[in-house]
């Protein structure tokens, strides 16, 4: 049952995580690359690949939510819900989650929201758009070296 539910667990993380950190990360450039230079109206397939980007993120970020619950259920399981890593990771977790959700989604739709006004898009918006981003990503990093590496654990993984 442990193994079932652990393999549940990792495969909710990489089917949920991997695009929101993807799309995430793709974000940015592509709102940049929507605007040309000059003043010219935004390039209309290009925003609907951002439009696009910001409807993986919001899903992706709902889905993503099944990945704490098979955590806590493994975690229960194996009985180590008390583990420093665990609790670190748990941490971690809460911090991208809001981070994704106060910082991340809310830009996206300020800089979608201009794009389809067809108003210029500061370029400083995307630039901190992408370190919210980076911070994200970086916390979701760190919480899966945790889950797979186990500090402490006897048999590496």
């Amino acid at each position: 049952m442990t193994k079932i539910l652990l393999s549940l667990h990792v495969l909710a993380a990489i089917v949920a995580i991997g695009p929101v950190t993807v799309a995430a990360s793709m974000f940015p450039p592509a709102a940049r690359r929507a605007v040309p230079a000059g003043g010219v109206a935004p390039d209309p397939s290009a925003v609907s690949t951002v439009a696009l980007l910001h409807r993986i993120c919001r899903v992706y970020a709902g889905i993503g939510l099944t990945v704490p619950l098979f955590g806590f259920a493994t975690g229960a399981a194996m009985g180590v819900l008390g583990s420093g890593w665990l609790v670190t990771s748990i941490a971690l977790t809460a911090a991208a989650a809001g981070i994704l959700v106060a910082f991340v989604l809310p830009r996206q739709e300020e800089v979608l929201g201009q794009l389809n006004g067809e108003q210029a898009v500061e370029h400083r918006k995307t630039v901190q758009l992408a370190m919210f981003t980076g911070i994200f990503n970086l916390l979701w990093a760190t919480v899966t070296v945790l889950m797979i590496v186990r500090p402490g654990s006897t048999t590496g993984a």
